[in-house]
């Protein structure tokens, strides 16, 4: 029988990844095109409406990380590199609540040309750092799951 700890872990480990293939995407496909053509972020003009991604893929890896905190409390081979994920995805998720959603609102909502396409390439440039921090997170979940298998 899968124990708790594992089953949130595994779960928490498949979200924290489809966030990075999230964030990959929008690196690699939407953010090299858009300064330049707002309206594909801008969902009233056609464009792509991230929140329907970013709201659920952070939810699911919230709620299931954190139970799998709760669930493996008493072990220190799982609390720690689920600390760990807890910790770097708090970093970008208070960087991007202060930083780029703010940012990102407002681009959406701009009329296409009056938005700065310089200060969007420099938000494009910036929001590549968030990657690094979710690489932190998946590596640190790779390594919880391993250790909620190897106590499972």
């Amino acid at each position: 029988m899968l124990s708790m700890s594992f089953a949130a872990t595994a779960l928490a480990e498949m979200s924290a990844f489809a966030g990075l293939g999230g964030g990959l995407y929008e690196t690699v496909v939407v953010n090299p095109f858009w300064p330049a053509r707002p309206e594909i972020i801008q969902p009233r003009r056609g464009g792509i409406n991230r929140k329907w991604f970013w709201m659920p893929a952070h939810t699911v890896f919230e709620l299931s990380l954190l139970t799998a905190l709760v669930a493996g409390w008493p072990e220190h081979a799982l609390r720690t590199p689920l600390l760990i994920a807890l910790v770097s995805h708090l970093a970008v998720r208070l960087w991007s609540a202060f930083d780029f959603i703010p940012k990102a609102l407002a681009f959406e909502r701009a009329a296409p040309e009056t938005i700065n396409e310089k200060a969007a390439l420099r938000w494009t440039r910036r929001s590549n750092g968030r990657l690094v921090l979710d690489l932190i997170t998946c590596g640190a979940m790779v390594t919880g799951l391993v250790a909620a298998a190897r106590i499972a």
